[in-house]
């Protein structure tokens, strides 16, 4: 028997090999929901589960390529959400469009603050893009609720918040105008 049969027959790799499978088999069913892959899927004779597993991989080998880090990392927080944002709209179901509009609000301000101190960022947080997209998955997978676990913990109470303030501001510009008239 060679090593490599050996090594097949290793309970270790016959429970990998399961779980391995087990996974893609889960990967699969979810990607069947989106027609574009199925589609993709029937003109190349490519299971859908390997393409998006090898633009995975592609993407983690273009973040290794430093300069390039920044636009991959980019593309992965618009590229998707652009298009699934275009079918919410085109959808009679409101609830896709609130998903997606709360996902551009935190996005936007994500990339607001990453604006004011990307060199410090940079400086200090080795593979930061790598961590950013990422970060741009989890708010954009529906399976996470990234964005709206985000909105409602950070974002929502500083809106309320601000604009409380500026409620509070307008009263009492309007009261300072009506005794000065």
């Amino acid at each position: 028997m060679s090593a490599a049969q050996k090594v097949q027959q290793h309970p270790v790799y016959i429970q990998a090999q399961g779980k391995a499978s087990y996974y893609v088999n889960q990967l699969d069913k979810e990607l069947t929901k989106y027609p574009v892959l199925n589609n993709l899927e029937q003109r190349t004779q490519i299971p859908k589960t390997y393409t998006v597993i090898g633009g995975a991989a592609l993407l983690v080998l273009l973040h290794l390529i430093n300069p390039l880090a920044a636009m991959i990392s980019n593309l992965v927080g618009w590229g998707l959400p652009a298009y699934l944002s275009f079918k919410a709209i085109e959808s009679p179901s409101p609830q896709d469009d609130v998903q997606w509009l709360t996902y551009w609000v935190v996005f936007g301000f994500f990339n607001f603050l990453e604006g004011i101190a990307v060199r410090v960022l940079l400086y200090y947080i080795p593979w930061y893009w790598a961590f950013k997209t990422v970060f741009i998955l989890w708010l954009q997978l529906p399976a996470f609720r990234g964005a709206q676990t985000t909105y409602i913990t950070v974002l929502k109470p500083i809106l309320t918040s601000a604009s409380a303030r500026a409620v509070a501001q307008s009263t009492t510009d309007t009261a300072n105008s009506a005794l000065h008239d």
